[in-house]
């Protein structure tokens, strides 16, 4: 597989090689691993939407758009608590 070249910030790349050489890695290996490991934004929602079945099909949870905005509120809320935002 050929390499690429990706610019950023030399202070990012500093933090990613320390944080690669932690892990034992060269920071191409450990930028390799980092991309198998991230999902995109529609595998996230794919495996929400399967979770979200596989709970309804375990004990019938189900909540609707406006249950699920209540409940993200008041997630954001509590956390927003802890971290003194």
């Amino acid at each position: 597989m050929p390499d690429a070249n990706v610019r950023i910030p030399e202070e990012a790349k500093d933090r990613l090689a320390a944080l690669a050489a932690a892990e034992g890695l060269s920071l191409r290996a450990y930028l390799a691993r980092l991309a198998e490991m991230l999902l995109t934004p529609a595998e996230r929602a794919e495996r929400a939407e399967k979770a979200r079945a596989a709970l309804k099909e375990w004990n019938g949870y189900a909540p609707t758009a406006a249950e699920e905005a209540d409940l993200d509120s008041e997630l954001d809320r509590r956390l927003a608590r802890v971290t003194g935002r």
